[in-house]
């Protein structure tokens, strides 16, 4: 249904996977990876939110590199240039916000991509008004978001077998974006999911009621707050 396109991003071109709905038409949404990199169960939620009607983009982080191996992907995680993530996902919001008919975007990222959703939510408040973390929050120390700047509507996904960010850790970054002044947060624990319980590709973790109850929520919550 999508396909790789090119962006700009901060004065360089970067790329990502983008789908749209069959009229080419709807409000814009940002897909955020996982540690693996660009795999095909990112694009094929990007490809399930234009089934939606939205438009959706997906920027490659990792420019180019996937990987299958947990220790790889935590390396790579660990790596990862955040300065250059940040204007590779802020390049990502003008993009989808240009093809998109809202005034605002949503931002979905899974894992570290979660985390990621997060940063890019308080550094673009002017275009995201809600973001959709599912089991995930910011993993780089010393890398926290200013929360105060984080406006828009939250709604997070987590499980409660989740030994690396725990239900705990979820309630936690509640509690903080409340403090921070943001009253339109709110958290689902799935009490018998795992971590990446929504990735369909992973049959070890993946949790097809938890998955379908997440994404009805998340598609009605992206309606409510883009359209």
């Amino acid at each position: 249904m999508g396909s790789m396109i090119e962006f700009p991003s901060n004065g360089s071109t970067e790329v990502g996977y983008l789908a749209s709905p069959v009229d080419g038409n709807g409000p814009g949404v940002v897909v955020i990876q996982e540690w693996w990199g660009l795999v095909d169960h990112i694009k094929d939620v990007c490809d399930r939110l234009a089934v939606e009607g939205y438009v959706a983009l997906a920027p490659d982080l990792y420019h180019g590199v996937r990987v299958a191996e947990p220790g790889e992907a935590a390396k790579l995680m660990m790596a990862l240039e955040l300065d250059r993530a940040s204007k590779d996902m802020s390049g990502a919001v003008d993009e989808v916000a240009a093809r998109s008919s809202g005034s605002g975007v949503g931002v979905v990222g899974f894992c570290m991509g979660g985390g990621l959703a997060l940063m890019l939510a308080s550094q673009r408040p002017d275009k995201v008004l809600a973001v959709v973390p599912f089991y995930g929050v910011v993993p780089w120390e010393g890398a926290q978001p200013d929360y105060s700047m984080l406006t828009g509507a939250m709604l997070g996904h987590y499980a409660g077998k989740d030994e690396s960010v725990s239900p705990e850790a979820a309630r936690a970054l509640v509690g903080i974006l409340r403090r921070a002044g943001n009253d339109d947060v709110k958290i689902h624990i799935y009490p018998q999911a795992d971590h990446a319980f929504f990735n369909d590709t992973r049959p070890e973790v993946y949790d097809p009621e938890a998955s379908a109850l997440a994404w009805q929520r998340t598609i009605e919550f992206l309606h409510s707050h883009i359209g």
